[in-house]
């Protein structure tokens, strides 16, 4: 049934332009396919269905609310839900999320399947109930982890990108038995002496040379599997892979777009994506520096190239321009690197560069799946650190259109062609009225009592009636 949303006020179209009164039409595919200011032009009679057109059209009359994108959950570990709060206040962050040695890897091992959709399914509709229409989940447990979340949104009309990974680690120091040589460049840098720079660097690239390890065709295999199943693959983090691995994933990954391209075989013919972590701690990007003489985000950028890079916190400014220029998208998790201690990630200076960023809200063992707190916490936490200040619009932005763009989403703005992701925010709530600045209310002042509603796919989200 074609629906005519009218009388609202909008965000409109990708640069979100603020329409105080419009009109959204919305084809049976649950697609946009007109929206503007003004009255809508079609015939409209006063009561809420259109019979005068075979009885195919509903109208809704939104006074007074307000209509946005729905919101894009960049980044999270769903799987995480039911360690909630875990070791939150104690604990460095390698010993709470590290994917080998971790507590998180503990946890979620130790695990029923059964408690963990359930717990996966509370914190999916937590997302909706916050506004959030669609999310990328890094999903550990290979094919059975991804299965699993698949069984844990069944029936739910939200939309996921499920980024799939192996559990197979390396240990760069435990594998390549180096610990001799960090321990001597270590000492080398110690004396600060310029006469053994030159030392410095062979050693460096000597022990770079050695991280050559590779996946065995067992590993590979299973990666994949994942792929069969999944949207891609969400790796852990450089400093867990040699160059070699990398290079691996790559490959394959690049060979099962070429298959998709030339079969068509997947709907849509969307590409499978390439995502990992990169910088999020000061130790990661130390650890990188002192064995392999190069950053994280320099390693993946050379023999990995993704389409997503998560968190950059900590990254240089030659990695963030690194970034830009390759447009790899970059997904910073604020609130999850503040309470993990790692910083704030530079938003100005990356868009100052051309990044492309989203917002996620990471693992929620950490945090709650919550949109509205990560916006307004990045927002104020940036301009209290950084010198340039970062417009609500551009954070709501990177909410909804930088995440549709970055995921390859049919979602995230309202115009035609787009899917009909919706949420009706009212612009009468005590928190909002009067609104001024409609970006700066979403962002630090509406929350999830503000929905009045959410469409998905054109669709009433809950069924309830606006």
């Amino acid at each position: 049934m074609n629906r005519i949303i009218k009388n609202a006020s909008l965000l409109l179209g990708r640069d979100l332009t603020y329409i105080e009164s419009g009109f959204i039409e919305i084809g049976k595919n649950g697609q946009i396919t007109r929206a503007g200011a003004g009255n809508y032009s079609g015939k409209i009679l006063n009561n809420k269905i259109d019979y005068s057109n075979d009885g195919s059209r509903t109208v809704i009359d939104s006074e007074g609310l307000l209509i946005i994108p729905g919101f894009i959950n960049a980044h999270t570990h769903i799987g995480d839900s039911l360690g909630k709060d875990l070791l939150v206040e104690s604990g460095k962050l390698n010993a709470r999320i590290h994917p080998v040695y971790g507590a998180k890897r503990v946890v979620l091992q130790k695990s029923r399947p059964d408690h963990l959709k359930m717990c996966m399914r509370t914190s999916i509709i937590s997302m909706m109930k916050k506004g959030v229409v669609a999310f990328a989940d890094f999903r550990e447990g290979g094919s059975e982890g991804v299965n699993l979340l698949k069984q844990a949104m069944s029936a739910l009309p939200i939309k996921c990108i499920v980024l799939g990974r192996i559990e197979y680690y390396f240990d760069l120091i435990k594998d390549l038995k180096i610990t001799k040589k960090k321990e001597l460049v270590n000492r080398i840098r110690a004396r600060n002496n310029v006469k053994i720079a030159a030392k410095i660097q062979k050693l460096q690239h000597e022990m770079h040379r050695k991280i050559d390890l590779r996946l065995p065709r067992k590993a590979l295999q299973q990666a994949s599997n994942v792929l069969k199943i999944a949207d891609g693959l969400g790796l852990s983090g450089a400093n867990e892979n040699t160059d070699s691995s990398l290079q691996q994933y790559k490959q394959l990954l690049n060979g099962v777009n070429k298959e998709t391209r030339n079969r068509k075989l997947r709907q849509g013919n969307r590409k499978l994506l390439l995502a990992i972590h990169a910088a999020e701690s000061r130790e990661s990007v130390e650890f990188s520096n002192s064995i392999t003489g190069k950053t994280e985000v320099a390693r993946i950028m050379r023999y990995l190239n993704p389409d997503v890079i998560v968190h950059m916190t900590n990254a240089t400014d030659e990695d963030i321009s690194l970034v830009a220029r390759s447009r790899t998208g970059v997904v910073i998790c604020p609130r999850a690197n503040g309470i993990l201690g790692a910083g704030i990630p530079k938003v100005a200076h990356m868009l100052e560069n051309g990044c492309t960023i989203a917002i996620g809200t990471d693992n929620i063992m950490l945090n709650s799946p919550d949109m509205f707190r990560e916006m307004d916490y990045i927002w104020k936490a940036s301009r209290a650190i950084e010198n340039n200040l970062i417009s609500a619009r551009d954070i709501l932005k990177m909410s909804t259109i930088n995440a549709a763009h970055i995921f390859g989403l049919n979602s995230g703005c309202i115009e035609a062609g787009r899917s009909a992701d919706l949420l009706f925010i009212d612009k009468k709530h005590l928190d909002l009225y009067p609104i001024h600045n409609p970006y700066a209310s979403i962002i630090h002042r509406a929350g999830p009592d503000s929905i009045k509603g959410m469409m998905i796919d054109g669709r009433l989200a809950d069924g309830a009636e606006l």
